[in-house]
């Protein structure tokens, strides 16, 4: 029995053993599978990655690499040249330094410190510096204009300081110049950087794109501004540049050539001397705008770069800089008679010959309305306008009905009869000249024969711009034709701009020429027969301003023989025609005359 218990131990000895070896084994095969799903797993997010930036993400990330070491860098076209007449500059380029940034080459938190460094050099808030980069975005691979101009010590500053400022680039290009200043600024207008708005609306515009924001500049924008070209550049881990990978050139934009006279221009704005109100210039022949002044005026420079808020202030405290006073309406005063003696006649009621007495006032719907200075007697057309009789044009006037009058003041260019989009320049205001039916409609008023009376010698409800004054003035002097007042020289004598005859017969022209002759030779405008000048043609005109000084007026075509151009000046409380509006005027034919000499 003890040998068998000894046998049975041993077996149960030998069993144990084989126990633990089998566990061992199984342990360390379970260790291998865990550490080969590891190696795998780890394995397969490597190729998995591989996979992602090679084939999914290759392309972007090859073209960051390439962006890295290659930049598109564009090139600003010329604009073109603004020419008078005569082939004179009014608007042109000179080469100037400008800053470019590089968006991409900072992140935002260190542009936010190079806006801070540059905005100390450049006068220039930092605020305004990362608005334009948010604009375009910090990952834009194309480059951002934040001033133009640079001056020689703010050059000198950026060069000091160019290891400090990562991203910035100074660049040599061409800027907008205005040789005199503010000669023609309502007519030439100025420039500026395209807006969002322009930018979405023109999508080939690139950032930074200048274009016309008002007057000629932005009239003949599409012919000036040029198209853009660009350098493609290999550039060093400094962003700086190691060779010309190749070049797009730009194309520089058109001349275009306007049918002001620069001379005339001049004499115009020295003559109105910054006071409020308006010149314009026609040749009566073709309706060719040879000056247009407008006071007080700016100077278009300012908008070359960018503007400073004591600049812009100081712009303000103007009276309306911007406003083009040649294009909006005045009441025209005694310069109107014009228009209702061509009323008078046409309507068959009244002669060139006629004679009627006038009187130191005459009394409608119980009100007066008074002459200048007492009874001038009996009179005809030729005496009425050169000693400016109020009483002889109010008895017109009643006789004819405010009808006639609006309808002759039509055919003679005041209203839209002008047409203010042939000439292409904003803010213009069509005249009024309204009729019983139209006064009632606007104002729910009835006519009364009081309207009649102010409206025949231009005053009440009449409107007339200087430029439809200059229109009608031009009727006269070419023999009734109504011209069509334009600025650009390519549209002279073409279909567009072909003068429209009004109708008017040839007598009453004359009529209305002898007494426009006779205001210059006796009448109120003598100051202009003064022998420096070929004898001219005028009309003074005085209009009331409820409590303020009246405005002074004045119209003009010359020579009196053969005329050639037709000139129209307000003055805004200025007082007398003949004393204010009319020296101005007699400015113009001296410098019209010496240069046709």
């Amino acid at each position: 029995m003890a040998s068998g218990l000894f046998f049975d131990s041993g077996i149960r000895g030998f069993n144990g053993n084989k126990l633990r070896d089998a566990e061992i084994r199984r342990s360390r095969t379970v260790q291998g599978f865990v550490l080969m799903a590891i190696v795998s797993s780890f394995m397969s997010l490597y190729v998995f990655r591989l996979i992602n930036l090679q084939l999914i993400q290759g392309e972007y990330h090859r073209q960051r690499a390439e962006n890295n070491r290659i930049r598109l860098v564009p090139m600003r076209s010329e604009r073109g040249n603004i020419l008078d007449r005569n082939g004179k500059l009014l608007a042109a380029n000179r080469l100037s330094r400008s800053v470019y940034l590089w968006p991409k080459e900072q992140p935002k938190e260190k542009w936010s410190i190079t806006a801070q460094k540059l905005a100390q050099v450049l006068n220039i808030p930092a605020e305004s510096i990362m608005k334009k980069l948010q604009q375009v975005g910090f990952d834009s691979g194309m480059p951002v204009k934040i001033k133009g101009e640079l001056k020689a010590e703010e050059f000198v500053v950026l060069g000091e300081k160019a290891e400090e400022l990562q991203g910035v680039e100074i660049r040599p290009e061409a800027n907008r110049y205005y040789p005199n200043g503010n000669i023609g600024s309502h007519v030439l207008g100025y420039i500026g950087e395209a807006t969002e708005d322009d930018l979405k609306a023109n999508p080939d515009y690139p950032m930074g794109m200048i274009v016309g924001q008002m007057g000629v500049e932005r009239l003949a924008n599409n012919q000036l501004q040029g198209v853009w070209g660009s350098r493609l550049i290999e550039v060093n881990a400094s962003g700086e540049e190691l060779r010309e990978l190749g070049i797009k050139p730009p194309t520089a934009g058109h001349t275009v050539q306007l049918t002001l006279d620069l001379e005339l221009q001049k004499s115009a704005e020295k003559a109105l001397n910054q006071r409020r109100g308006a010149v314009v210039v026609l040749d009566v022949k073709t309706g060719a705008v040879l000056a247009m002044a407008s006071g007080p005026s700016f100077d278009p420079n300012l908008f070359t770069r960018q503007v400073k808020s004591s600049e812009w202030e100081e712009l303000q405290r103007k009276d309306k800089p911007f406003l083009n006073r040649a294009l909006q309406g005045y009441p025209p005063g005694s310069t109107f008679k014009v228009v209702t003696a061509v009323a008078g006649m046409e309507s068959g009621k009244f002669s060139p010959d006629s004679l009627l007495a006038t009187y130191s006032s005459i009394t409608v719907g119980g009100i007066s309305f008074h002459e200048h200075s007492g009874s001038y007697g009996v009179i005809g057309f030729e005496d009425a306008f050169a000693y400016s009789s109020n009483t002889f044009f109010y008895q017109i006037g009643l006789e004819v009905g405010p009808e006639e009058i609006a309808k002759w003041g039509q055919k003679l260019g005041i209203g839209k009869t002008t047409d203010l989009n042939l000439l292409g320049l904003e803010g213009g205001q069509y005249g009024s000249l309204p009729t019983p039916q139209e006064k009632e409609k606007l104002y729910g008023e009835p006519w009364y024969a009081g309207d009649t009376v102010s409206m025949s010698i231009g005053q009440g409800l009449v409107l007339a711009s200087p430029l439809e004054l200059a229109v009608m003035t031009a009727a006269i002097a070419n023999g009734g034709y109504r011209v069509k007042p334009h600025l650009l020289a390519s549209q002279t004598n073409t279909p567009a701009t072909k003068p429209e005859p009004t109708g008017i017969k040839f007598s009453t022209i004359e009529t209305i020429r002898r007494g426009l002759v006779a205001v210059v030779e006796k009448g109120t405008a003598q100051l202009l027969n003064d022998g420096s000048i070929p004898l001219t043609a005028g009309k003074t005109g005085t209009a009331e301003v409820l409590g303020q000084t009246s405005n002074a007026l004045y119209i003009a075509y010359g020579p009196a023989k053969e005329p050639q151009i037709a000139i129209a000046v307000v003055v805004e409380n200025a007082g007398y025609g003949g004393v204010a509006a009319a020296p101005i005027a007699h400015e113009i034919f001296k410098t019209y005359f010496k240069v046709k000499r």
